[in-house]
């Protein structure tokens, strides 16, 4: 027996089924895009730890910084005795990301915990109950966050949700636009949305709106410009506050530093994680400071949120980032990679839509063009193929059929276009055959 099957036998004699297991994957080691599993094979990183590594694995100087930190200060929280990384990494949040003339930050741990956190927020700045939210969204595992979430299989079981959650359809033009354009298209949807305030929630009623601008796991579904500028009319009209959830969006990832500044679009609330943090647990709830200090001293918080060593990993890993100018190689690395999937799209007719934003991108497949036949059994075996040629990608959606790009935004280009060259002669293979 190998050493990487002898880790995943070792790994299903101990760790409970309930944690996903998406590919066979082993890791011993990481480097910039490159991984090594236990055995000494080479694996170029498509998924990117599911989008927390957009500046790389292990840069040099963010693992000097975690060990700096580490023989330094490792502990005391937040809420008992103030530190300076805390507060730069908030001071530096609030520079990336302003919302408004004046910003505040508050640091977690998790992205399910900034949103969790971010709710609370909205509801004492409000005063009331109500949180709407989308099809095909994805806000975490927690309990507030299952609420949220869409997709049914993340959530088996574990009920009863949090109450006063109620879920509109994403507006998704490359499925629902039925031929009209997309400024026509989000003018619909907004009626829907205002519809809902009269038979489904009072506005009156509604503390927030939660949105994905891009959304992940639901498979790489930009909402519509006009539909968030639209959206932010109403959300000011009525007294709603609008959260952002860019956990999966951030830090580079489409181009920008967050995904609302492609849209002219600043939210009251938005949430972070994920490449924030370059491989350490840390998050970001950031907001316009008169409804950050809407909520009461207490309610927000967490022992471990902002911990200084996680602090440290995601000040050296943004200062790297902001070096390496990664809102310009997102652009060049999703160029690259649409123009590859818009290429397998010609001669792959099961490829019904290529999407995304920047180095956002993914390909949706179903059975002879036919969207009401998702084709996620193909995907995943494409995948599993692409693994034993050395190339780790992972799907999206809530069937599966969709394969993004995560990739470390610092990929060379010859190993792109290595991983995108096995990726389309595998997608070809499988798809000729079903």
């Amino acid at each position: 027996m190998g050493r990487n099957q002898e880790l995943l036998e070792r790994r299903a004699a101990v760790v409970p089924r309930g944690v996903p297991m998406v590919t066979e994957a082993t890791v011993a080691s990481a480097k910039g895009a490159m991984l090594t599993d236990l055995e000494g094979n080479e694996i170029i990183d498509l998924a990117g730890g599911i989008g927390v590594l957009n500046g790389g694995h292990c840069l040099e100087s963010v693992t000097r910084a975690i060990a700096d930190q580490a023989a330094t200060l490792l502990h005391t929280c937040i809420h008992v005795a103030t530190y300076e990384p805390y507060i730069a990494l908030c001071e530096t949040l609030a520079r990336l990301l302003p919302h408004g003339d004046h910003t505040k930050v508050l640091l977690l741990n998790s992205g399910a915990e900034a949103v969790e956190n971010a709710v609370k927020i909205a509801r004492q700045a409000t005063g009331r109950p109500a949180i709407v939210c989308y099809t095909d969204g994805f806000h975490g595992r927690t309990m507030m966050g299952m609420a949220l979430t869409s997709n049914v299989k993340y959530k088996a079981g574990c009920g009863p949700f949090a109450p006063e959650v109620y879920r509109l359809p994403f507006p998704s033009h490359h499925r629902d636009g039925a031929g009209l354009d997309e400024e026509a298209f989000s003018a619909r949807e907004l009626a829907r949305f205002r519809a809902a305030l009269g038979d489904t929630i009072a506005a009156r009623d509604v503390a927030a709106v939660v949105i994905e601008p891009v959304q992940g796991e639901g498979g790489f579904i930009p909402a519509p410009a006009p539909y968030l500028r639209g959206l932010r009319e109403l959300c000011d009209e009525l007294g709603i506050l609008l959260i952002f959830d860019e956990v999966q969006t951030g830090f580079g990832r489409t181009g920008h530093w967050g995904a609302y500044q492609h849209f002219g679009v600043v939210p009251d609330i938005s949430t972070w994680a994920k490449s924030m943090g370059g491989g350490l647990p840390i998050s970001a709830v950031v907001g316009k400071a008169e409804v950050m200090d809407r909520a009461a001293p207490g309610t927000i918080g967490g022992t471990y949120g902002g911990n200084p060593v996680a602090c440290a990993c995601a000040l050296a890993t943004i200062r790297e980032m902001e070096a390496l100018d990664v809102n310009s190689r997102a652009s060049r690395v999703g160029a690259r990679v649409r123009a590859r999937f818009e290429k397998m799209a010609r001669r792959c007719p099961d490829m019904v839509d290529v999407r995304g934003i920047g180095a956002m991108i993914g390909a949706e497949f179903a059975l002879e063009g036919d969207l009401s036949r998702p084709a996620g059994a193909e995907v995943k075996t494409v995948l599993k193929r692409c693994l034993s040629r050395g190339v780790l990608a992972i799907p999206a959606g809530s069937h599966g059929n969709v394969i993004r790009v995560l990739s470390p935004l610092t990929i060379e280009d010859d190993l792109l276009e290595r991983a995108l060259g096995v990726l389309e002669e595998e997608i070809l293979r499988v798809f000729a055959a079903a």
